[in-house]
């Protein structure tokens, strides 16, 4: 969704997920579904999974949070490099 077609809503959502030391959670879409805000992505754990939609509930006091994020835990992951290879 374009930057200027988000409500405020939508904008705090978001700042509160960019701004975790969790680089996973600031890849989760974030978007005004009715009277809620929807969570959608994935991420790599259950509790992954309840910070993102305990950092966006603590921002938007009232306001419904409709976790639909996927938990998918063998996402590729880049190998570790090894000196000797």
């Amino acid at each position: 969704m374009a930057l200027g077609l988000m409500t405020d809503v939508e904008l705090r959502a978001r700042d509160a997920l960019s701004r975790s030391a969790i680089y996973v959670l600031r890849e989760i879409e974030v978007e005004l579904d009715g009277g809620a805000i929807r969570l959608t992505g994935s991420v790599d754990s259950f509790y992954h999974k309840q910070l993102a939609q305990e950092l966006v509930k603590n921002v938007l006091d009232g306001v419904e949070v409709v976790n639909a994020l996927r938990v998918v835990y063998n996402r590729e992951r880049k190998p570790a490099l090894r000196p000797w290879e």
